[in-house]
């Protein structure tokens, strides 16, 4: 399992061959990459992520251990930036390996929810409006709901 917080940009493919290394058991891996974008529509410029770390970590270990219990994954890697970050770069990469593709789609779209409603980052938008504190979406949060059963 790979976890990174860091503040340069990541390689998808990079990432996959790394988990892969040696493996010939996998048959799928699905992968996330989630983009900075103009949510609102008022020129954003920047967004700034903030994090604890060790907190943050752990989170995301956590997190990736949920998925583990729940699917048959082989490998999983998540790498989530922090920093500042402009319009249409790279956040965050979530990179799921199992022997089936159901399991990696699926646990690939938990880590995601999960990550943002549970995950402890903080991010600030600076747009021509000035900047504010990005709060929780509510459709994130019905999104994350929908794995409680």
């Amino acid at each position: 399992m790979i976890i990174r917080i860091q503040q340069e940009d990541f390689d998808v493919a990079a990432l996959n061959r790394e988990l892969l290394a040696e493996r010939n058991n996998v048959g799928a891996i699905a992968s996330f990459i989630g983009l900075v974008r103009d949510l609102e529509g008022d020129s954003l410029q920047q967004m700034t992520l903030e994090h604890y770390p060790g907190m943050t970590e752990k989170a995301l270990q956590d997190i990736a251990e949920k998925a583990r219990q729940r699917w048959k994954i082989i490998d999983l890697g998540i790498i989530h930036r922090i920093g500042a970050l402009a319009p249409a770069d790279q956040i965050v990469l979530v990179s799921v390996l199992s022997a089936h593709r159901a399991d990696a789609f699926e646990a690939c779209e938990f880590i995601m929810d999960y990550l943002k409603t549970d995950a402890p980052f903080w991010k600030k938008e600076v747009s021509g409006q000035g900047s504010k504190w990005v709060e929780s979406r509510k459709s994130d949060i019905f999104a994350q709901k929908k794995w409680d059963t």
